[in-house]
């Protein structure tokens, strides 16, 4: 007798119920998470920029909030990076307390002036609530490994408004050159609803004003090259000067907390010596600037060093959001010099400068689309991609693995921040061999 087999349609529907459900879980979650940090985001700038006497206090800030995480939060200070650890060799449950202290971290930092964003917060938030939901469930490792890049999508997305990119985000944060497409729907149905969810209470995000952009031509899409280009280099710039910093700050100051107050101190001391406010906090209002008149050329480098400062002794907070503001500057001041308007060239930066530093043309090009509108799209594509390709295999997450090499060799599922010993060791063998 013949058996009969259903169609694997037919055996998709539990499996499309179930991820249904648990990405449902994930988004609530991370939604209502997002929503209370950002309420608490613009309280703590509030209060900063009304009080400009605050930022004194941020060296002993810093003190204290280096102090707590020496004390009870050694295992969760890896950030991003334990979460992609984790996702590519799971061994524990990320601890409840890694959401609960970076988010108070990150506040700290902005109510005292420091210089900072706010994705790593949403990120480890949403892959701590995540793993908490695979711990009560019983996931196993494979489910696990899905449930937290859904997490990831899910904090990202409802921290930028940007749902798309973040499902992206979370799929392609993982391995330069190789996305997991078994975790494709969980991480877009988790990003939709924690956006939605964020926005259901009273999440108000930052919106930016592009004009007129113009058509495709030769003479722009060579412009957008070269920007690409000037995007990538400052992305790698970034994380290369932001990993350097930190391990100095290890190198000379062995007690940790003693870190934040020292970086805290050069920050505050900077500000009431020579200016440069601006550069403080996550600095949306000078974004939101670089779409509307020319800034002055310098900009981004400011932003530049007080993050890296801020970020390698120590202060909690993110990467991306002064990653935006370095870009949107930068290629404000690239109006000067290219035959595009400012206002897109901010908008490619935007964009490409992160592209560059974290890795993720496609998430990138993405926002571009879903922030500015689809008439940017082959722009945004063309400068993320080429930013991309420039920034070389290094990024502000040293966890990535390399999936697929953007063009030297490297061994697939190396981690980033294996890379420069391996060079190292490649250069001595080569000099050996000549001598």
């Amino acid at each position: 007798m013949k058996r009969f087999s259903a169609p694997e349609q037919v055996a998709m529907v539990p499996l499309l119920g179930r991820w249904l459900l648990l990405s449902a879980i994930v988004g609530v979650l991370v939604g209502v998470a997002s929503a209370l940090f950002l309420r608490s985001l613009d309280w703590a700038t509030g209060v900063q920029t009304s009080h400009a006497y605050m930022l004194a206090l941020l060296p002993i800030a810093g003190f204290a909030v280096g102090w707590v995480y020496h004390r009870i939060g050694k295992d969760v200070e890896g950030g991003n990076n334990l979460l992609l650890d984790e996702i590519h060799d799971p061994k524990k449950i990320v601890p409840k307390r890694m959401a609960f202290m970076v988010f108070a971290g990150t506040v700290v930092t902005h109510l005292f002036g420091g210089s900072a964003g706010r994705e790593g917060t949403a990120v480890q938030m949403g892959g701590t609530l995540a793993d908490q939901v695979t711990h009560r469930l019983g996931l196993g490792k494979d489910d696990r490994r899905i449930l937290l890049m859904a997490g990831i999508s899910a904090g990202f997305a409802s921290v930028f408004g940007t749902p798309l990119a973040g499902a992206i985000f979370g799929l392609e944060i993982l391995a330069i050159g190789k996305i997991r497409y078994d975790a494709l729907l969980p991480c877009v149905l988790s990003a939709v609803i924690a956006d939605q969810v964020a926005l259901l209470l009273g999440t108000h995000h930052a919106a930016y004003v592009m004009g007129a952009v113009p058509a495709i031509s030769t003479l722009g899409l060579l412009a957008t090259v070269c920007a690409g280009i000037c995007f990538g280099l400052v992305g790698m710039l970034f994380a290369d000067a932001t990993h350097a910093l930190s391990a100095l700050f290890k190198r000379l100051i062995k007690y940790p907390p003693l870190r934040l107050f020292v970086g805290g101190a050069m920050v505050a001391g900077v500000v009431f010596l020579l200016g440069g406010r601006q550069y403080l906090g996550l600095g949306i209002p000078t974004i939101q600037a670089a779409f509307l008149h020319p800034l002055p050329p310098y900009d981004f480098a400011g932003k530049f060093g007080f993050t890296a400062v801020t970020l390698a002794s120590g202060f909690k907070g993110g990467e991306v959001t002064p990653l935006f503001f370095i870009g949107a500057t930068l290629g404000n001041a690239l109006g000067h010099v290219l035959p595009l308007p400012f206002y897109l060239l901010a908008g490619l930066g935007f964009v490409g400068v992160f592209a560059g530093a974290a890795n993720t043309p496609i998430a990138s090009t993405v926002m571009a689309i879903e922030l500015f509108g689809p008439g940017v799209g082959c722009y945004a594509a063309l400068a993320c991609v080429v930013a991309y390709l420039f920034s070389g295999h290094t990024g502000i997450y040293r966890s990535q693995r390399v999936g697929q090499p953007k063009h030297l060799p490297w061994p697939e599922g190396i981690r980033l921040s294996d890379i420069p010993a391996l060079r190292r060791a490649k250069l001595a063998a080569a000099s050996d061999s000549a001598s």
